[in-house]
């Protein structure tokens, strides 16, 4: 790639700058800033939406999957299917908040404060003194705070678009219960199958006729193009090999983290409670303060007694039947003055009354299990990964950098790159220009493909780019071998199209029979022979197929019973008959009551829809870039 410049260097460089400057001066820096930035792939409102703001969402969102599925099918994240879900998403975004805008919705900050203060997600950035944890926040979401409650104030002023709508749709008893009838339809059913099997005896197929279908269909029996490869994969844990921790860095981490690496001061107590909840009056809470020092001065005078005064006296389910043992616990386990006391405490020890927001207590120090911190080679190896951990993402930064330009100096190889960063060149066979089910790593990747089979590394087998192919992971590949999609010989296909062709002309001869069968049937029932009677729905659909359901329950229940012919294709044909409608058992009110509200939801969600097509023609939503064939599997719908 680019020969001549890597050749001539310097020309070049004098050369560029020589022609880039005068169109600075002539054109301004801001056409060069926005060059092959703004193709436009959809549009809102006058609003556009580029490549880059397309291709930056999906990156969070595929990021998002990644990291709660961490076993997702990679191909599924780089398909052009969940790509254009992206868009789709995006637009519908910009379509509900313009509508939002435009009706003027707002949220009053009495709403925003009640939903913040029920969000436990942020109650984990608060710090012990209740302050909140700026940077912490920003840190794990990658937001301000203020772009965090803005993005919150724009989702709930959308969800007021929609919900006028859907929170008044209606669904009448009638329609809900012709809804579900028609899912519960029930009908006794006789079938007369007509297989392909039963006339493939009577199918001729001559090696002229193999040779025809050959000819006429060279396209079905094409060998797809396949490259051998080399390809080198770049991630955190290669760049972790390259940290250098020295030995006083560790035994340092040692000494500041050492409790993380044993086990904490564990303490075993018993308690007795009187309560006296912050609600209580204060005379009510004195009078409780007062029984507890009563108690206070009993245990002291008669410490073996403790276990039966917590039994007859506390207050606390939990632990008094116990005596009021609490078992064992670490420090952060209890509220806040009831652990000050408890870790004061000596083996044995009782403690005065000690006040919290329950009541009254009094403390018990039955056992203490001293805090074990094992020696340092000991947890060596683990406190030097977690150092090499620390520093990865830096050095991953480096070394992506070392490792770009390593693979476009030295094109026509990958082996400097790999023994600057220690890296294994990898090798594959049979690889296709589209991922193989089960592939993983760059292999699964629709970037890393397309930079292999573009045509300049195809013709001169030279490294492709540095390329991401997942979260702090970059690779480079080459081809060292390519075979172009060729004609698959006739010898190696002919069995398989002699067996095409006699599955294909016994199905059209068992139709040819099975229609002929209807016919006489039809007019005479005398002589048809069906299988034994069976009760069909779409529920239960008794191993038949889905045509001959929908067959059956198309027919008109004034005519029974009536006869149906249905064309199964490759599997042949069915004569169904349709003998009568078994009624559904009515089921229990709590049951349709539940179908009821599904039914309900479903419309409601039909109305939306209609709802937001209505928007997007108000708002003049067109997305510009060709929706692919492929289709999303249910699971990522």
């Amino acid at each position: 790639m680019f020969d001549t410049f890597r050749k001539y260097n310097k020309v070049v460089m004098i050369f560029l700058f020589l022609l880039i400057i005068p169109s600075f001066v002539f054109f301004g820096v801001e056409r060069y800033q926005g060059f092959g930035r703004d193709e436009k792939v959809a549009r809102v409102e006058g609003h556009d939406i580029t490549k880059p703001e397309w291709d930056q969402q999906h990156r969070v969102e595929t990021d998002r999957i990644r990291q709660q599925s961490p076993n997702v099918d990679p191909t599924l994240l780089e398909s052009d299917a969940l790509r254009y879900a992206t868009l789709e998403r995006m637009v519908r975004d910009r379509v509900l908040a313009a509508a939002a805008a435009k009706a003027n919705m707002t949220v009053s900050e009495d709403r925003l404060s009640r939903i913040f203060a029920q969000d436990q997600g942020l109650a984990s950035f608060r710090t012990p003194d209740g302050k909140f944890d700026r940077e912490a926040f920003q840190r794990v979401t990658g937001r301000t705070p203020e772009q965090y409650e803005a993005s919150v104030r724009s989702d709930l002023a959308t969800q007021q678009v929609l919900l006028g709508i859907s929170s008044t749709a209606f669904t009448p008893p009638a329609l809900a219960a012709t809804t579900i009838n028609a899912f519960y339809d029930t009908r006794e059913i006789q079938v007369a199958r007509f297989t392909p099997d039963s006339f493939a005896s009577k199918v001729t197929v001559s090696d002229a006729d193999v040779e025809a279908y050959y000819k006429d269909h060279t396209a079905q029996f094409q060998a797809p193009e396949q490259a051998s490869i080399e390809y080198l994969v770049l991630d955190l844990d290669a760049a972790k090999k390259n940290v250098v921790v020295n030995e006083a860095d560790l035994k340092t981490y040692y000494e500041q983290n050492a409790s993380r690496f044993g086990s904490k001061e564990e303490r075993r107590a018993s308690h007795i409670l009187i309560t006296a909840p912050a609600s209580a009056s204060a005379a009510d809470r004195e009078k409780a303060k007062a029984k507890a020092e009563q108690l206070l001065a009993d245990v002291k005078k008669a410490p073996s007694t403790f276990a039966e005064v917590a039994r007859k006296n506390s207050q606390d389910p939990g632990s008094a039947e116990k005596g009021g043992d609490l078992d064992f616990v670490t420090k952060g386990a209890m509220v806040k003055p009831f652990e000050d006391a408890m870790f004061a405490l000596k083996k044995g020890e009782i403690s005065n009354v000690v006040e919290t927001e329950f009541g009254y207590h009094i403390i018990h120090l039955t056992d203490i299990k001293p805090a074990v911190v094992p020696p340092f080679e000991q947890v060596r190896a683990t406190i030097e990964n977690d150092m090499r951990s620390q520093q990865a993402t830096q050095e991953f930064a480096k070394a992506a950098e070392t490792f770009t330009d390593a693979v476009y100096q030295t094109p026509d190889s990958l082996k400097p790159a790999a023994e600057k960063l220690k890296l294994t060149i990898k090798t594959a066979d049979n690889v296709a220009r589209t991922a193989a089910p089960g592939a993983t790593g760059p292999l699964a990747n629709r970037n890393f493909l397309n930079a292999l089979f573009a045509a300049d590394s195809l013709e001169r087998k030279q490294n492709t780019e540095a390329i991401e192919v997942g979260p702090s992971q970059l690779a480079s590949g080459r081809v060292t071998k390519y075979s172009p999609a060729h004609p698959v010989p006739l010898a190696d296909v002919k069995d398989k199209i002699r067996a095409q062709l006699v599955a294909e002309r016994a199905a059209v001869l068992a139709k040819t029979e099975g229609e002929a069968k209807l016919a006489a049937w039809t007019a005479k029932a005398d002589g048809a022979t069906f299988g034994a009677p069976v009760t069909v729905s779409r529920r239960d659909a008794q191993s038949q197929p889905l045509p001959v359901i929908d067959a059956a329950l198309r027919a008109d229940p004034s005519k029974l019973p009536v006869l149906v012919g249905v064309d199964l294709g490759a599997q042949g044909y069915t004569v169904v008959r349709v003998t009568k409608v078994v009624p559904r058992t009515p089921p229990p009110a709590e049951l349709a009551k539940q179908e009821q509200s599904q039914v309900g939801q479903s419309i409601a969600a039909a109305e939306d829809a209609a709802y937001y097509n209505l928007l997007k023609d108000r708002f003049k939503a067109e997305i510009l870039v060709p929706k692919p064939a492929e289709t999303l599997p249910p699971a990522a719908r």
